[in-house]
């Protein structure tokens, strides 16, 4: 099981991830077993049972009839990977770039709000391990501690900024300028939730933290909206729940924002900055991102928010399928929606992503055991990831996005790497 005499361990620059899944097996020769079961299915179950029923909510609604959570999960399912045999695959690497960035594996922790209703530390063991295991980590606006306060958790780990832009722009300035402060090196502004979708069960249960005076701590440890009380005369440590809410409409204000916006805040985040990239998260459709492009935006994350804005959207994977053609050779192209194992990131990869992002796999982690939860789901994930690339033939994360590159060009090669159609399936073969 992943021999930890085999050579390759010396010659990669991460680790062997896959000597994870040995050290589990030898846990029964002594007695033990892993801490939890790591199938997504069942670790969604063991979250259900830890979490309080608004905490299971939060975590586990979508928009609607969840139709564009069912497609983003039937669009994984559709595509399929051929795997090879006798290729040379001990030399393999996991670590990819981001950013300027030299990470352990194109896999990232997506940003989501309100870690406190899942954990009572929040976000800060989450920013603690990506750091460990040298993965990106993006903070939400919607965060449940200081920004100060997660980047000193994160240390010298590589983090970003998720902005939900408030409609208060010396509050967006000052947010900006404490990421940029406290070490974040990205701004990702998310433009497809200026307020929530309709989620059933939260609305039946008025189920809404920040309604009840809980995690706002992002917004209320800033000295704009301190000042914004203030003015407003709130006393947000006797009147938590007037000041957790004035702090979450004013981010999530329903006031649909422009491309004349982005660009402002572009600008801005680049001033604030010296040049840090600039990306924009909830990107569905090709005309959006070339519009992107042709606003010089670094980097776009095709997502549909997991399938909790808009019911019966388009599968994320089906959008990331007609992007990459359209502007693949023009912008960093980022994904997530609906990814739940190392076969998922596989597949985005192949079909043009340079990154992926990960959100309720580790939610549920932080809500079964904290710190150790979300360690043992993130490390089963790259264990995961690096045997797929050691028993389907694949040394290098640069050989999967390359499946992307030559399905769109007119290489006749027989070393090169096509796609073969059968009806909507999409097979990977080299």
């Amino acid at each position: 099981m992943s021999d930890p005499r085999n050579p390759n361990i010396n010659n990669r620059t991460t680790p062997q991830y896959a000597l994870y899944q040995r050290d589990n097996l030898l846990k029964g020769r002594e007695g033990d077993v892993p801490i939890f079961n790591t199938d997504p299915v069942k670790l969604e179950e063991l979250a259900k049972e830890k979490l309080t029923q608004a905490g299971w909510y939060y975590a586990s609604s979508n928009a609607g009839m969840s139709y564009t959570h069912l497609a983003n999960r039937q669009a994984f399912y559709r595509h399929r990977i051929i795997p090879r045999m006798l290729v040379d695959t001990n030399t393999r690497d996991t670590a990819t770039t981001i950013f300027g960035h030299k990470v352990a594996a194109p896999i990232g922790f997506a940003p989501i709000g309100i870690n406190v209703i899942y954990h009572p530390l929040g976000e800060l063991p989450v920013a603690k391990v990506a750091a460990e295991l040298n993965l990106p980590y993006c903070l939400s606006t919607a965060g449940s501690n200081s920004i100060e306060s997660v980047g000193a958790a994160n240390g010298k780990g590589p983090r970003f900024y998720q902005l939900y832009m408030p409609h208060d722009d010396e509050l967006t300035l000052s947010l900006l300028k404490r990421a940029y402060d406290s070490g974040f090196t990205a701004c990702m502004f998310t433009v497809d939730t200026w307020q929530l979708g309709w989620r059933h069960d939260d609305v039946a249960t008025s189920n809404y933290a920040f309604y009840r005076g809980v995690g706002a701590d992002l917004g209320l440890t800033d000295p704009v909206f301190q000042r914004r009380l203030k003015e407003a005369g709130v006393d947000p440590k006797t009147q938590p729940e007037v000041a957790g809410q004035m702090w979450i409409d004013s981010v999530w204000h329903g006031r649909a924002w422009t491309w004349d916006k982005v660009e402002w805040v572009m600008k801005e985040w680049k001033k604030i900055s010296g040049g840090k990239p600039f990306a924009v998260k909830g990107i569905q459709s090709v005309a959006d991102a070339q519009k992107c492009v042709d606003l010089g935006i670094d980097g776009i994350v095709v997502s549909n928010h997991a399938g909790r804005q808009v019911d019966g959207a388009i599968a994320s994977l089906d959008a990331l399928e007609k992007i990459v053609p359209a502007v693949g050779d023009k912008i960093y192209i980022m994904y997530d929606s609906g990814v739940r194992g190392a076969a998922d990131v596989f597949k985005a990869l192949a079909l043009g992503a340079k990154f992926v992002f990960v959100g309720r796999l580790w939610v549920f982690g932080l809500s079964i055991m904290g710190e150790h939860g979300v360690r043992h789901v993130m490390k089963s994930l790259l264990a995961d990831f690096d045997i797929l690339m050691n028993v389907g033939g694949f040394q290098s994360v640069g050989q999967i996005r390359h499946l992307a590159e030559y399905e769109h060009s007119d290489l006749d090669d027989e070393q090169a790497v096509t796609y073969q159609r059968t009806g909507e399936c999409i097979s990977i073969s080299v």
